[in-house]
Parts: structure tokens; C-alpha cells; sequence
């Protein structure tokens, strides 16, 4: 491996630590390699550099660990202004929570059987509660989340403000209205999502259980169960808390359970029931024995469980070992029979839950940018009131004529923002439910669709969301000779032919296990035949697994699932596989095709069946799981042991084994079974020493199939910009075989698989040696990045942020989470992460924008994400099309509202220059009403249906999506444009009203008022792209409302009513002299911007543009 690492020219300077690295010899260093990783004084003789630059400099690596950068720091005053004040508010708010619930130290446990009145401590109720909000903080809570934007705080102020004689300006209503409508909407959406939330906790916590009492079953609401209490859990049932399994219904001792909403796996978990207890004669006899059971404290990891059964009043006391095959998760479901376990930990102590975040409320990119651009436009609103004042020459009360200045100019900051916006968010929702060309899709939460045109970093789970989690046995390798999928009946030939000779060389026999040991026997002496080799194989695979047939009963039974005996007639109809892995499945189900069937297992014994329909017995002593460590399984049979290496790939072997030979393995493994410390180290030693010298039977290889369409969209993608990570809870082989397959990683690219560090030493090292490559997707596993993480956050971010792609194996829930909220805190880009199971919720509520795939694994991540999708295909029109349109659609329709409201203070400026200063209104209260409604809004809102690129274009060059994420459809570049031509309108409108209008002072409203409504008519047209038969109906619409309007409100068409009261002439308005002018007003301020486009497109035309044409 060394040899292959590409070495760069050491600069002088660093030589001497280069030594380092070369002094020892390959061999040594190997050995020694991380004796003294964590002594500081060897970590800072081996820097970590995140560049070459780093070289160059001779002491900067000294004074940079444990960092490599150290930015600079602002302190004091700076410090406060630059974001401190948050982190201090941020800071005490915490503490407070966290004094008010303190949170208690997680702790092991020694639980007593049907005794929770035994139990040391007080453990958390068994409650799920998902939601928000309680009855007394509901109200509070949705304030807080609306005036936390300072637009909406402002006009909370501003309409307070209406209530002050001194300060009125026009009705109660202009203003209360517009925010009334704002809060009500926005009350009652969360008001029906919190009560949906509150249905579904109460629905859990009220389901029934069967608890064990010393008088009998009595029946508790899930909410009531105790840690200590005896539950009974029927077949179908969710399992309301962690237990440890004690008994079962099913004779073998072991049951099924289905963990798709814990880990994302559709395939059944075998459980095994506590041995002593499962031997007891009846059920109340739980409570004749005096037992309890040692658990750990609890943890996030599912995978993983230590703890030990002892029953005290027996002679000797027994004790048993636990481990995760004794468990039962809350949130799983029982597949077969009944089970009864002891509680061992409860609410939020289980392992579910404690793997769940809490949701947060999302706010997209573009509110967050107009966030900022309404607080500019305070900025300059204090401005000009400030202006306007000085020029008063602070006469009179000037504070007050101050803060009727700043109600007068009101109206730069819109509130119809929010109401605008909020109903082209819902009309964006209702577009993408609607595309028949993503049939299924559900919009959840309606307040962030442009954030689907933002996108830089998508986090994919693989499980049924690149992958269809369906396995097919393609190719079986003997070393000379390999068979293919056209090739599968020679095998099936073949093991016709073994097994009718087999079965007339054993007529007169009457042990089922004669044929295989006579094969046995005589395999090493003579070199074996194609056929017989074929035949062991197919046997080992029919016997390595974890595979239970499932027979369901027919119609008439009571719905248990039948365990069919010997001797009865195996039907192929009604059986199915149930394994914790649909590898095994795929497996078994090709030797049933090939002709030796798996028909029955149980604890103790499996049976085949072979092509003549004889039933072989194989006795079972002892099964090895597969583990990400080991990477096989192995299982020992009376007349032979497999193992099989890897995955997707698997290497078979058997070896034969005396009776001595196991008697001694046997008492090795249990011992190491009883073991407190390091039981996983041990017992891993002992089956390992049974794994040497054996014969190598075959290869197999089965493929896991893809989703539909999933290499061109994940190349879509990446044409798009978007940087994929594979997040994954799968083993490191199978996800790096996905990664290739799905052409995550092109086949031209480097992997580097991160290899397994434990300390910060080997963290450093191993960074040091991926720092070296360039252009390599990096595969690392969830226990590795743990470490990397707690040392070297800053660096290892940024490493894999230059990677081309990221695979994360074995990451838990929680991790995936924290992962999605790493690159959001490092890189400040936006985030989207997709899934279809319960294990992949924490990762899709974190990131700023959650996809969720109606799967297999349930609904589970659909109903907790934002997107709801039915394939993974569906996503790159959703942010091709949907997610460019979204974000392009609320750019223009927010510096829309914003000019609308500009141009209109301009106007009022201009006026109450001319008139000395005077802080009074140009138009009264419901002009501005109508002005803001009527008169514009049908037009304006017609933005929502224009569009930049055809969808076929925008899917055809998916390169197009580079500049969405660069922000510029709305920055401050764009909104000074706006801002600039609302001044220069605003201006033309009202001088020119002023200029033409001097004899007929007293209609100036009328005629500015008018001219104001053309010009923002021909505005909204000329920002329109592609023009859709509605956008001309909101034209006319609200053109011919105006006219009609002019007849009923003559009243409000006075210079201030009181001071001028002059009143609308029809008369003059049907003169041609009133029409021209206005005309002319009109061209003067919309010509130029006209011109200005037309020369825009020509000489710079926009990227798409050019395609378009």
C-alpha cells in the first residue's frame, strides 16, 4: 500500500520532521505503530496540515494543534456587536432550561421480574410526545416564531402605534387588517398540525397491553407501563417499551420481530427468549422464582445490548448472559407469536427515542435574505423621516412630527410581503402536487419550496432509497468454473443427479444424515468431481444462514403462524423467508430453485428437502451471526461448519469437526459467553480459533437491485452542483459496492476507505495519509468519523467537503442528524437529506430541506419530511423544475411587492416636499387598501405562474442550476436596482402630475393616483418571462376594476379632505386632455426601463437565454 502513495518533494525546512516517518523501519512501524498515539509531545512532532502551504512555513505547525487554523479572534465591543449578544442570550436561555429540567445522569439497572416497586430510582413515564407546544405556551410560542422576523415586528408596532391620537394617520383597519390576516393564518396552520400531533401521541399512549400481575392479566394504557413491569405483546403489536425477552408462545423459544421504523430494515429479526425462564412450566410460575435482570445504562446504540439474568433461589444460582438477540425495542413489531418481557427502560430512556431529535421550525433561504433587505429598508425609511424633519427646521414638537414621518413612509416595508409571498408558497405547493410527471408527491410543509432551488449538499440513505432492497443470486464461482444466470439449470442438473444416486446408495439406510457423511468421508482422498463439488456448495449455502420458512395458516385458524412438523407435507405455496438480511433470502431462495429446499427450522435442527423430495435433518450446535468486525457468519451442524466471508461477494468453506474437537470449543465459547469485561473481544477469539484450515467450497455473488433511474439522476445531480454523501446504517463492504453500482463514484475514481481508528493518534495519522490523495471519494464508517469528529472536527469537515463524494456506513440515527447539521454549521450552504425509513427521521427534520420516500420501511419518514415522494427519480424534477421556479417566481414577486410599496413613499416624499413639509397623507385609507389589493395584487401575484426556462430545458441542462445556488435573483445587487428605478418612478409620477396639472392643482390625486396604477400594470409586464393566458386576465381584470371603481370613490380622491376638499370631477376624467397627460406621465416612466431590458438582453443576455435560443 505504501508504495502506491504519491510522494511530494519534502522543502528543506521539513526534513527533520520527515525523519520521523522514515527512521523506523516498514515492519517496526507496523508494529509499533500506535504505542504512544496519545502522548501530546509525539502528536506535536507529527503536525496535521491541511494544505501544502502548510510545508512552507517552519513553526506554524507547532502552534496550530489541535487546530490547524486558528482564526483570529474578536474581542470586547466587537465581539458583542458580531453576533455576541446572541451567543449570550443564546447562552443564558440554556442554562435556564436546563436548571428548570435537570437532566438526570443515565445509570445501569438491576430490575427485578413484576416488581417496579423494587426499583432504586424513578424512571421517566412511558409517554410519547411529539408535540411543540403545550395549552399555556401555544400562543406565546406561535408569536414568538411570527415576530422574531423583524417585518411583522415592525408592523406590530407601526398598527399599535394607530392607537395614539396624536400619531393616527388614516383608519384602524389599514393597518390591523393586513396583520390580523397574517397572524389568523398562520395560527390556525400550526393551531391543526399541533392537534394532529397531539391525536397521534394520544392514539400511542392510550393502546392497551396485557400486564402480568400475582393475580392474574390486567390491562394498562402504554403510557402507565413501569420499568420492572411483566407485559405480554401480541402478534401485530407494537412493543410499547425496551424489554428484555423472557418467554414466548412459539415452541422453538425464539420469535420474529419487525424493526423497520427503529433501524430501516424491512427483513424479520430473530429474537431468543431468556432460556430460564422460557423452561418454566406455566406463566404465573414468573412469579414463583426470584430473579432479576442486570441491564447497562441506556444507550443510542440499537445494535448492541449487555446484561445479565440471574435467578437467585435456585441451587446453584443461575446465571445467563444478555445480548441484543434478548431484546425487544420499543417501536418494534412482533411478527409471530406471543412474547412477554420485562420492562428495562422506558420513555425517553429507550433506545428509539433517544435516537429521535426534536423537529424544528424551518425558515427558508429567501425569507431569511428578505429578512435583511426589509431591515436595509428601515434603515432608509429612519433616513428620510430624519430628512424630512431636519428640513422642517425641528419646528413645534419635531419627535412627534418625526414618528409621523416614519408612519407616512410605512409602506416601504409592505406588509402584503408576508401575504404575497405565504399565498405563492401555497401556489408552488399545489404546482408540484399537480405534476403528473412526479405522480404522489405531497408538499408538508408549505413555508420552504425555494429551498429546493438552493440546494448544495444532498444526504442520501441507500436502503430502499437508492436501492430497491431487493436481492438476486447472479453467479456461483468454483474456482475453475463459474455459471451465470443462463447457466443455472446445469446446476440444478447436477444436484438431481447427487442426490437420486445418494438416495439409492442409502435405500436401505434410515438416518437422514448417512449420504452427507459418506460424501465426507471420501472428499479428501481423491480429487473430487465437478458434481460433487457442486453439491457441497449448494448444501453449505442451504445451510449457512439465519433463513426461517414462514408457513401462514390457512383461513380458520386463529391467525398464529404455523411451524409445520416432519412429517407433514412442506407446501411451496404459502411459505415464505423471513432473515435479517435479504441476502440470506436471496440465497435460500436460489438452492430452492435449484433444487434442495430449506422447509423447516427451528433452535435446534433445520430440514432440506432434495429434488426427490426426501427431508434431510441437520442438527444445529451453534450459530455466529454476521458482524461488521468478523464480516461472516458461520454456523456448526452435526457433520459440518461454513463460514462465509464478506458480503454481496461471499466466500463458502466448510470444515469437519470430531466430537472431541466441539466439547472443547463448546465449554471456550461459554465461558467467554459469561464474561462481564470485553465479552465481545472474547468470544470473537474463540470462534476465530475454530476458523482455520478450512476447505474452500465456492463463491457466490448476489446483486442488490437499484431503484429505477438512479445512475442518471444521481448524474443529474452532479452536473447540477450538488455534492452527494451517502449516508448509510449498512456494512462498509455493501455501501461501497452501492457507491459503485449507482455510479455515486465513477468507476474512474479513487475510493479511500478510511481505515478503523480508535484514538486520536491513529485519527491523525490516517488524516495525514488522506490528506495526501486528491479527487477521491471517501468511504468511512460511523465509529471512525466519531473520532475524527471529537478531535479534528474543523479539519476533517473540510477534507471531505473537497471530496467528490462521501460514503458514511454504520452511521446510527443520530449521527446521520449531526453529519447534516456539520456541513450546515462548516460550509453555511444549504442542505437536503432524503429517506424512506424511521431511522432516517433525525436526518431529514435537520436538514433544511427533509425528502422523504414512500417505501417499504413504512411511512414513517414521508409523513416527518417536507417533500413527500413516491421514487427517488422524482427528485431531480423537483429541483430542476420545481425548486428553480419556486425560488425564481418569490425573487421577482418579493421586489415586486417591496417597488410597489417604494414607489409609492417616493411619491409621498416628493409631496410632502411641495407642501412645506406637512406630515399628511397623499392618498387616504382605502386607496392605500385598494392600491395595495385590488388595483395591483392579481397582477403582481401573476408572478407566481411565470417561468425562465421550459421544464424539459431546465431537466435537459441540469448545469443551470449552478447559478440558483449563487443567489443572485435576489441580493442587494438586484433590490438597489428596484430601489433605484422606484425613486426615479416615483419622482417622474408625482413632479410630473405637479408639472402638467397646474391649473387643475386640486386633481392631483386623481391623476397621479391613476398614472401610478398604468405604470405599475406595465411593470409587472415587463418583468414577465413567459406569458400565460391568466397573467392577461389579471391585467385587464384589474384595470377594469380601477375604471369602475373611479365612479364610487370620488370622496377619496381630495388633496386631505379637510384641507383641500376637492372632490373627483367625471367630467374632467372623460376629457382627452386628462387622458394624454396621464399617458405621457405613464410612457416617461416606463419607456426608459423598456429600453434599458431590450439593450440588457442583447448585449448580456442571461445564461439560459443563449440555450433557448
Amino acid at each position: 500500500m505504501a508504495d502506491h502513495i504519491p510522494l511530494h518533494p519534502v522543502p528543506r525546512s521539513t526534513q527533520r520532521r520527515a525523519a520521523y516517518y522514515t527512521s523506523v523501519p516498514a515492519a517496526q512501524r507496523h508494529n509499533r505503530r500506535y504505542q504512544v498515539e496519545d502522548e501530546s509531545s509525539l502528536l506535536d512532532e507529527m503536525p496535521l496540515m491541511m494544505s501544502e502551504e502548510g510545508f512552507e512555513n517552519d513553526e506554524s505547525d507547532y502552534h496550530t494543534l489541535p487546530r490547524a487554523r486558528v482564526s483570529h479572534r474578536k474581542t470586547g465591543l466587537e465581539w458583542f456587536i458580531c453576533g455576541g449578544w446572541k451567543f449570550l442570550c443564546a447562552s443564558c436561555c440554556d442554562w435556564l432550561i436546563n436548571i428548570c429540567r435537570r437532566k438526570k445522569e443515565l445509570k445501569a439497572r438491576t430490575v427485578w421480574l413484576g416488581c417496579p416497586e423494587k426499583c432504586e430510582e424513578k424512571y421517566p413515564r412511558n409517554a410519547i410526545k411529539n408535540q411543540k407546544y403545550n395549552i399555556f405556551t401555544f400562543i406565546p410560542g406561535v408569536l414568538y416564531e411570527q415576530f422574531k422576523f423583524f417585518l411583522n415586528l415592525y408592523f406590530l408596532i407601526v398598527s399599535c402605534s394607530q392607537f395614539v391620537p396624536a400619531l393616527k394617520i388614516g383608519y384602524l383597519y389599514t393597518y390591523w387588517a393586513p396583520l390580523g390576516f397574517v397572524l389568523a393564518v398562520t395560527m390556525v396552520r400550526e393551531a391543526v398540525d399541533e392537534f394532529r400531533r397531539y391525536q397521534r401521541d394520544k392514539e400511542m399512549n392510550s393502546q392497551l397491553y396485557s400486564k402480568l400481575t400475582i393475580r392474574g392479566k390486567v390491562q394498562v394504557k402504554s403510557s402507565d407501563i413501569q420499568v420492572g413491569d411483566l407485559i405480554i405483546v401480541e402478534k401485530n403489536q407494537r412493543i410499547p417499551s425496551d424489554m428484555v425477552f423472557l418467554r414466548t408462545s412459539e415452541k422453538t423459544g425464539s420469535c420474529f420481530i419487525r424493526t423497520d421504523q427503529l433501524d430501516g430494515e424491512t427483513d424479520w429479526k430473530l429474537k431468543v427468549a431468556v432460556s430460564c425462564t422460557q423452561r418454566l412450566p406455566a406463566l404465573g410460575d414468573l412469579f414463583s422464582i426470584s430473579a432479576y435482570v442486570y441491564a447497562q445504562k441506556p444507550q443510542l446504540d440499537i445494535h448492541s445490548f449487555e446484561g445479565t439474568f440471574t435467578r437467585e433461589d435456585s441451587d446453584p444460582t443461575v446465571h445467563e448472559s444478555l445480548s441484543i438477540e434478548n431484546t425487544l425495542w420499543a417501536s418494534t413489531v412482533v411478527a409471530s407469536g406471543t412474547v412477554i418481557g420485562v420492562v428495562i427502560y422506558s420513555g425517553k430512556e429507550t433506545r428509539s427515542v433517544m435516537n429521535t431529535s426534536n423537529p424544528k421550525n424551518k425558515v427558508g433561504l429567501l425569507d431569511l435574505e428578505l429578512n435583511q433587505l426589509t431591515k436595509a429598508l428601515f434603515l432608509a425609511l429612519v433616513a428620510l423621516s430624519i430628512v424630512m424633519v431636519t428640513l422642517q427646521g425641528f419646528v413645534g414638537p419635531w419627535y412627534r412630527n418625526l414618528f409621523r414621518f416614519l408612519l407616512l413612509f410605512s409602506y416601504i416595508i409592505p406588509i402584503s410581503l408576508r401575504v404575497n409571498l405565504d399565498m405563492g408558497k401555497a401556489a408552488y405547493g399545489w404546482m408540484i402536487m399537480k405534476d403528473d410527471n412526479i405522480p404522489g408527491t405531497v408538499v408538508r410543509t408549505s413555508t420552504i419550496p425555494e429551498e429546493l432551488g438552493r440546494l448544495v449538499y444532498l444526504l442520501t440513505d441507500k436502503t430502499g432509497t437508492l436501492t430497491q432492497n431487493e436481492m438476486i443470486f447472479k453467479r456461483l464461482h468454483l474456482g475453475t468454473v463459474s455459471y451465470g444466470t443462463d447457466t443455472m439449470d446445469e446446476i440444478q442438473n447436477h444436484i438431481i443427479n447427487s442426490y437420486s444416486q445418494m438416495h439409492s446408495q442409502s435405500s436401505g439406510n434410515s438416518t437422514s444424515s448417512t449420504p452427507s457423511r459418506k460424501v465426507q468421508s471420501s472428499a479428501p482422498k481423491v480429487r473430487k468431481t465437478v458434481s460433487s463439488r457442486i453439491h457441497e456448495a449448494v448444501k453449505a449455502i442451504a445451510l449457512c444462514h439465519n433463513v426461517t420458512p414462514v408457513y401462514e395458516s390457512h383461513a380458520g385458524v386463529t391467525g398464529e403462524t404455523e411451524y409445520a412438523e416432519v412429517d407433514q407435507n412442506f407446501s411451496d405455496e404459502n411459505r415464505t423467508y423471513q432473515a435479517s438480511s435479504p441476502d440470506e433470502v436471496a440465497l435460500v431462495q436460489w438452492t430452492e430453485s435449484v433444487g434442495l429446499t430449506l422447509v423447516n427450522r427451528d433452535l435446534t435442527s433445520m430440514q432440506l428437502k432434495t429434488p426427490g423430495g426426501q427431508i434431510l435433518t441437520y442438527y444445529i450446535l451453534q450459530v455466529f451471526p454476521f458482524t461488521s468486525e468478523s464480516k461472516r457468519m458461520g454456523i456448526i451442524v452435526r457433520c459440518g461448519n461454513m463460514a462465509r466471508e464478506g458480503l454481496r461477494t461471499l466466500v463458502v468453506a466448510k470444515k469437519s469437526l470430531t466430537e472431541e474437537q466441539y466439547q472443547d470449543f463448546e465449554n471456550r465459547y461459554n465461558q467467554a459467553k459469561l464474561s462481564i469485561h470485553d465479552r465481545t473481544l472474547k468470544v470473537a477469539a474463540v470462534v476465530e480459533s475454530l476458523e482455520r484450515e478450512m476447505e474452500l467450497l465456492c463463491l457466490t455473488g448476489v446483486e442488490d437491485q437499484l431503484q429505477a433511474d438512479v445512475r442518471p439522476t444521481l448524474e443529474m445531480l452532479r452536473n447540477a452542483g450538488i455534492k452527494i454523501w451517502m449516508l448509510t446504517g449498512d456494512k462498509l463492504e455493501t455501501a461501497t459496492c452501492i457507491a459503485k453500482s449507482s455510479h455515486l463514484v465513477s468507476r474512474t475514481q479513487d475510493i479511500h476507505i478510511f481505515r478503523p481508528v480508535i484514538s486520536r493518534g491513529e485519527a491523525h495519522l490516517e488524516l495525514n495519509a488522506f490528506r495526501r490523495k486528491h479527487d477521491c471519494a471517501l468511504v468511512i464508517s460511523g465509529d471512525s468519523l466519531e473520532v475524527c469528529l471529537k478531535y479534528y472536527e474543523h479539519e476533517f469537515v473540510e477534507l471531505a467537503c473537497q471530496c467528490p463524494a462521501v460514503v458514511c456506513c454504520r452511521c446510527s440515527p443520530t449521527q446521520k442528524a449531526h453529519i447534516v447539521k456539520l456541513l450546515q454549521h462548516h460550509t453555511g450552504k444549504r442542505t437536503c437529506a432524503i429517506g424512506d425509513g424511521g431511522n432516517d427521521v433525525s436526518m431529514i427534520q435537520a436538514a433544511d430541506c427533509g425528502i422523504g420516500i414512500e417505501g417499504k420501511e413504512g411511512k414513517q419518514a414521508s409523513l416527518a419530511a417536507d417533500f413527500s415522494i413516491t421514487q427517488f427519480k422524482h427528485i431531480g424534477r423537483l429541483l430542476m423544475v420545481h425548486g428553480r421556479n419556486s425560488y425564481k417566481r418569490s425573487a421577482a414577486l418579493g421586489q415586486f411587492v417591496m417597488h410597489r410599496g417604494l414607489i409609492i413613499s417616493t411619491m409621498q416624499a416628493v409631496f410632502s416636499s411641495v407642501f412645506y413639509f406637512a406630515s399628511i397623507p397623499l392618498y387616504q385609507g382605502f386607496l392605500m387598501v385598494g392600491y395595495a389589493t385590488i388595483y395591483t395584487m392579481f397582477p403582481v401575484f401573476s408572478l407566481v405562474l411565470d417561468q425562465d426556462v421550459k421544464p424539459e430545458m431546465a431537466l435537459l441542462y441540469p448545469e443551470l442550476y449552478k447559478d440558483l445556488t449563487k443567489g443572485r435573483s435576489l441580493s442587494f445587487k438586484t433590490f438597489l436596482i428596484w430601489v433605484l428605478i422606484s425613486i426615479y418612478q416615483g419622482g417622474i409620477l408625482m413632479y410630473g402630475a405637479l408639472l402638467l396639472f397646474e391649473s387643475e392643482f386640486v386633481h392631483v390625486v386623481a391623476i397621479s393616483f391613476t398614472a401610478l396604477i398604468l405604470t405599475e400594470l406595465l411593470m409587472v409586464a415587463l418583468t414577465i418571462r413567459t406569458w400565460h393566458w391568466l397573467m392577461v386576465v389579471a391585467e385587464f381584470f384589474s384595470l377594469g376594476c380601477y375604471v369602475a371603481s373611479l365612479a364610487f370613490l370620488n370622496e377619496y380622491f381630495g388633496i386631505g379632505r379637510v384641507s383641500f376638499g376637492a372632490f373627483l370631477d367625471v367630467a374632467f376624467i372623460m376629457t382627452v386632455t386628462f387622458l394624454w397627460k396621464v399617458s405621457a406621465i405613464t410612457v416617461v416612466s416606463c419607456l426608459p426601463l423598456y429600453i434599458l431590458k431590450y439593450l440588457k438582453r442583447k448585449f448580456s443576455p442571461p445564461s439560459y437565454s443563449k440555450l433557448t435560443s
